[in-house]
């Protein structure tokens, strides 16, 4: 009897820890709910080659999966190599501020549908100047994200705050980019650094691992 017993509360305790992780693992492209949870350094779901304890995105990675900005690739995978599409980066950015409403409900993308996860994010990152379509009538909803993309998106949901500095270290970066100022405000801030000490990297394709630590730079610390 007592044997029996040990196994019915083994099998409980297994079944809510499964439980547990599918409540934070899973598909990007759930909507969901903006409540906030307390962070903790050490948790972590995921085991990927690329990812083990001390990884530079670690603590970030555990940060967007416990204030629900993103979920993995797959129950044990968050996929930090992984590219990153505008869809996804304006709906991570979106959760990040805390899922603001936005007060348009006309969408001028045909790429963007009404019952898409990215709907209402990408509504909000355009009423708010955060981003624009690639075109008039395109978002380009799959289009990869760029490390230049990226922290303009950033700058611009921070409302554009003005770099103190004005010397660029990057040769890749010119003082009539559209991405200059938001590059030094990365650099100045902590957000980010250059791909080297001369170079920044503005048109490298921004990763999952990346945009998760760029955010949590930017909003939480």
């Amino acid at each position: 009897m007592k044997k029996r017993l040990l196994v019915l509360l083994l099998a409980a305790a297994l079944l809510a820890a499964l439980l547990s992780v599918s409540a934070f693992a899973g598909d990007d492209e759930e909507d969901y709910d903006c409540h906030g949870y307390t962070y903790c350094p050490q948790f972590t779901l995921f085991y990927d080659d690329a990812l083990p304890y001390g990884h530079w995105a670690h603590a970030s990675v555990d940060w967007a999966i416990i204030h629900k900005i993103t979920n993995g690739v797959d129950l044990t995978h968050f996929g930090p190599e992984a590219p990153c599409t505008r869809a996804q980066v304006v709906t991570f950015l979106w959760r990040a501020v805390g899922c603001p409403e936005p007060t348009t409900t006309e969408c001028p993308f045909v790429d963007v549908a009404e019952g898409a996860y990215y709907y209402k994010p990408v509504l909000w990152a355009v009423e708010n100047g955060v981003t624009n379509g690639l075109d008039a009538t395109h978002f380009g909803s799959d289009a990869t994200c760029t490390r230049g993309q990226i922290v303009t998106f950033l700058w611009r949901a921070m409302n554009k705050p003005t770099p103190t500095k004005t010397d660029c270290p990057f040769t890749d970066v010119s003082e009539t980019a559209w991405f200059y100022q938001p590059v030094l405000w990365a650099v100045e801030n902590g957000v980010t650094n250059g791909v080297d000490a001369t170079h920044f990297g503005p048109d490298a394709t921004c990763t999952r691992g990346q945009v998760v630590t760029f955010l949590y730079r930017a909003v939480e610390k």
